[in-house]
């Protein structure tokens, strides 16, 4: 499919307005082309946006969305429902002009319902987020640069050349620098770099590798523009950022583990992904700069390997994740990741990894959790999480979202607050007074 339809903006753009006009002036037309016809029609209409909203809710009460649906996208469901069906009474009337509305209403309604519910999400910005495919171009990667002084002090010493670019840019590590994935099969991981690390002789910078949601894939937008807002505000300055692969298709969920059904996710992200970063990439070397991150189901990723590694990773950024990996299908988690045995299982919880974990494990390490306000689903794991993270010997930040639930209005505030929370830790910012 054509890359430039793959990545056109959904969210931030004016396509959802316009097949909302569309399907609109369709509708009108259908109905006023009859008058005598016009209160049977609207009560087509009506019932069949009821059904759907109904629908939509016993759905949402049995737990078929894993976790409460945005207001939002109820209603652009249901005002869609309505729509066709008054495009469908259309089309089976005379004469051929109101055959022709009829059609369009439904193609119109039909795009501007699915526009308006991945908007309510706030997630998927493109075609190829919701395919879970990569459209960007293939990375080049960044020149290198001479290590000097002490990466605390990165935000005192730096000073930004004439010409840095304005913004961070993405790619796709793809063809030849593409990171091994050994024994697991990761779609192609992207690449963000700051304005800093686009320019002749760039400062070596911190790393953040970070993972999407389920269903999702390695798309770079969301975190690319928190990203961009922070280095417009910091000297172009902001962590070298790695969207990974946790999952492998949109439907499937490893669990954060290796296993025989899934591969080795974890040793792709925590051993392989690191290594090809250290080799490929213009970034410190003490992986107490290093960041692990994730967003849902890569929140709860980021927390368990935080946790398991913290060799590995010197920082966590767990945005609106799982309490723990497969909570939402805990018996098929059991059967599929772990060959049957519950007490793996439990063992892997974050809250069980940090439990274990010797004394002064995590000294140093902060750990970042934030949820939306409404998100009964995973906001009191988090909020458990953060509570055993703190009990571990963590630095913990938390951050929630006011009235936003499990939404990219809330991934957005919550990267909004993460970034310049963790960037003392990272060299970035000025520790705070």
């Amino acid at each position: 499919m054509n890359k430039f339809v793959l990545s056109f903006e959904l969210i931030d753009s004016p396509l959802l307005t316009i097949a909302a006009i569309v399907a609109a002036v369709g509708v009108a037309v259908v109905i006023v082309w009859s008058p005598r016809r016009i209160v049977r029609t609207l009560i087509v209409g009506a019932v069949a946006g009821v059904v759907m909203f109904l629908v939509a809710k016993i759905l949402e009460a049995m737990g078929t969305f894993q976790g409460p649906l945005p207001g939002a996208a109820v209603w652009w469901g249901s005002g869609a429902v309505a729509a066709v069906a008054i495009g469908v009474v259309g089309i089976c009337r005379r004469p051929w002009v109101r055959r022709a509305s009829g059609v369009v209403t439904v193609i119109a309604a039909l795009l501007a319902g699915a526009l308006g519910v991945n908007a309510s999400y706030g997630v998927t910005h493109n075609l190829a987020a919701i395919l879970g495919v990569q459209a960007l171009d293939p990375a080049s990667l960044p020149q290198g640069g001479a290590s000097s002084g002490d990466p605390a002090t990165l935000y005192q010493r730096w000073e930004p050349p004439a010409g840095m670019p304005a913004q961070g840019s993405v790619s796709a590590l793809t063809g030849n620098t593409k990171i091994p994935t050994g024994q697991y099969a990761a779609r192609d991981a992207s690449l963000y770099l700051p304005p800093a690390a686009q320019v002749p002789n760039p400062p070596v910078l911190p790393l953040l590798v970070f993972m999407m949601g389920q269903p999702g894939s390695p798309d770079p937008t969301a975190l690319a523009k928190a990203l961009d807002a922070f280095a417009a505000k910091n000297k172009g300055l902001a962590p070298i950022a790695i969207v990974v692969d946790q999952l492998t298709a949109p439907d499937r969920d490893p669990a954060c583990v290796d296993s025989a059904k899934f591969g080795a996710v974890s040793t792709y992200i925590n051993q392989l992904v690191p290594e090809w970063a250290e080799k490929n990439l213009n970034i410190i070397k003490d992986s107490k700069y290093w960041v692990i991150g994730g967003f849902s189901n890569g929140g709860s990723c980021a927390v368990t390997y935080g946790a398991k590694y913290p060799t590995t990773w010197g920082q966590i950024l767990d945005v609106m994740g799982n309490e723990f990996p497969g909570s939402e299908h805990v018996s098929q988690t059991v059967a599929d990741v772990f060959g049957g045995d519950a007490n793996a299982f439990q063992a892997n919880k974050p809250s069980s990894l940090m439990a274990a974990a010797p004394a002064g494990s995590y000294a140093g390490h902060t750990a970042v959790f934030t949820w939306g306000s409404e998100d009964t689903t995973y906001g009191p794991g988090q909020k458990a999480n953060s509570e055993a993270a703190q009990a571990a010997g963590f630095t913990v930040l938390t951050y929630i979202v006011q009235g936003a639930g499990h939404t990219g209005e809330a991934l957005d505030g919550s990267l909004a607050y993460a970034i310049p929370a963790l960037a003392p830790a990272l060299g970035l910012a000025a520790p705070p007074s």
